[in-house]
């Protein structure tokens, strides 16, 4: 079986190498520049990135069902808008081999050369945790052999040049600026690019490492750690009570990698330490 993970991850990475030239015009600016309507008005595309995921998601699906047709898969899209993963590939002769893929997008960061504004790479609730329960995702966490991050790393266009406000003629598409550039395609397992930290506010989201270069190599905080570390620091993320090192007798939720691994009597010097932010002078 770790022939056939390692088999399909090599063959997405590459494919994954492929999408800039499929999604990008002059020398990198985005292919998508406009909405249309039944009157041929065009309407500059929004610079919200929750709108360009899905544009991309739907621009990429053809080439996704062609990936998937040359190695032997079927993709079974989410039922519901909140369900993980974005594709589940089954294979066409043992459907018990299953991929989970989630398409995940961000962009760089304009003031920290190198690094980006990371990803969310799924929850750590119910069907995290109950590698059986059906609790929106797609088929059961544990069906699947591995679960990977087609991430999409963007530049924002800056602000001063888009005018979301104007109406267009088809005659004039080639004056709309894209709101995105510079498109990076990877592939990775979604462990492998994680740090410890929440990825959105409140919500039970896994977050990645927010170095680039980091994050293209794989080189996320569990690295050294593995896999099993991994999902059992994320079941316990938010749940587990741990010595409160503030307060002498006192518990609090589990927040840090450290901290799990002082309680566990696992080693932290396995921690990996990937890049992190400085601000520009």
């Amino acid at each position: 079986m770790n022939k056939i993970k390692q088999d399909f991850l090599i063959k997405l990475k590459e494919f994954a190498k492929t999408l800039t030239d499929y999604v990008s015009i002059n020398g990198g600016d985005w292919s998508i520049k406009a909405f249309i309507d039944i009157e041929k008005n065009l309407y500059t595309i929004s610079s919200d990135s929750k709108i360009i995921s899905k544009i991309l998601e739907i621009q990429l699906f053809p080439k996704f069902k062609e990936f998937a047709e040359n190695n032997g898969y079927e993709i079974i899209l989410a039922e519901k808008q909140n369900w993980y993963p974005d594709l589940s590939f089954v294979n066409k002769t043992d459907q018990n081999i299953k991929f989970a893929v989630d398409i995940k997008t961000t962009y760089r960061l304009e003031d920290y050369p190198g690094f980006c504004n990371g990803f969310t790479l799924g929850s750590h609730g119910e069907y995290f945790r109950n590698r059986t329960s059906s609790k929106n995702i797609q088929f059961p966490y544990s069906e699947y052999k591995a679960h990977i991050c087609l991430g999409i790393l963007y530049t924002r266009t800056k602000s001063i040049d888009i005018d979301e406000t104007q109406i267009l003629e088809i005659s004039e598409l080639d004056n709309i600026t894209s709101v995105i550039k510079d498109l990076v395609f990877f592939a990775e397992e979604k462990w492998k690019i994680s740090s410890d930290r929440s990825g959105s506010g409140n919500t039970a989201n896994i977050g990645s490492i927010d170095c680039i270069e980091d994050i293209l190599k794989g080189n996320g905080v569990f690295i050294n750690l593995g896999e099993q570390v991994f999902d059992d620091y994320w079941i316990n993320q938010g749940v587990l009570q741990v010595p409160n090192p503030n307060s002498k007798g006192q518990y609090k939720k589990l927040t840090k990698l450290s901290e799990f691994l002082e309680f566990t009597g696992k080693y932290v010097n396995l921690i990996n330490q990937p890049k992190q932010k400085r601000k520009q002078k």
